[in-house]
């Protein structure tokens, strides 16, 4: 690492911290939500994350300005707080957002000044962006969680706004480098992606790359809806109801025959 590399000036704009999560990676995490994303998902349940710029939403009835601008060092003096949790639990930091590669240099100073600091690190992503912006972040970065919601661009594209031919690249090399320990995460959205058919075939795909570790189902769930109104945004999914838990169940097996991964529920 270079010691001369002054991570904790390196500035950025979240709009969330939240501690004590024992998703998105090992262990009890402090989760660290970026602002942007270069995806328009149908179901994103943190719409605020997707524009860059700093809003106003509606919470409760009170309005609430959302996002900030800050330093990767005051992120991680929030970070370090809990390190006596991560010791415990094999936990440690985790960027989400938004997409965190649309801020590459932030991500790059919070993971690194987090591996200097000594604390386990991760990163949620769709892997939407140049690989030589994530391979500038690999070296710093111990479990990379990542996203793949379809394997046919089109149909990606109606409910996301873009192609997933560049992600789906990026995964393949991502796994090759062999740099970080590499979750595939499936979100399993009803009429998106929830038919045997299209589990299977994200699942095969998973299993092809190299260096895996695990494949997560996550179910759809509408708890963002409301975040919608206080943005003054319509929710264009508001009919569409979570999938069964023997649907679940159904996909998992699905999963686990089509990849022959580690594969969970959620996660």
């Amino acid at each position: 690492m270079d010691e001369t590399y002054n991570y904790r000036e390196v500035q950025g704009r979240i709009f969330d911290i939240q501690r004590y999560s024992i998703h998105d990676g090992p262990g009890i995490r402090t989760i660290v939500f970026l602002k942007g994303c270069v995806l328009r998902c149908l179901w994103c349940c943190n719409p605020e994350s997707q524009e860059f710029g700093i809003q106003t939403m509606t919470v409760a009835g009170e309005k609430k300005v959302i996002g900030e601008d800050t330093t990767a060092g005051r992120v991680l003096d929030i970070v370090e707080r809990d390190r006596p949790y991560y010791r415990r639990s094999g936990g440690g930091l985790t960027l989400s957002g938004g997409e965190s590669l649309c801020q590459p240099e932030f991500a790059k100073a919070l993971l690194y000044g987090a591996k200097m600091r000594g604390i386990n690190t991760a990163m949620e992503s769709m892997g939407c962006a140049k690989y030589e912006v994530i391979e500038e972040l690999l070296p710093y970065l111990d479990d990379y969680l990542l996203d793949i919601k379809h394997t046919d661009p089109q149909k990606h594209k109606r409910f996301t706004g873009r192609e997933n031919n560049l992600m789906l690249e990026n995964a393949a090399r991502i796994a090759q480098s062999g740099m970080t320990r590499l979750s595939i995460r499936v979100p399993v959205v009803p009429t998106f992606n929830d038919t045997v058919q299209e589990i299977a075939a994200i699942a095969a795909f998973a299993g092809r790359l190299k260096n895996v570790y695990r494949l997560h189902l996550l179910p759809y769930h509408r708890l963002g809806q409301d975040k919608y109104e206080g943005l003054g945004r319509e929710y264009r999914m508001k009919d569409i109801l979570p999938p069964a838990g023997e649907k679940m169940e159904l996909l998992l097996r699905t999963a686990r025959e089509a990849s022959g991964l580690e594969c969970q529920i959620g996660g």
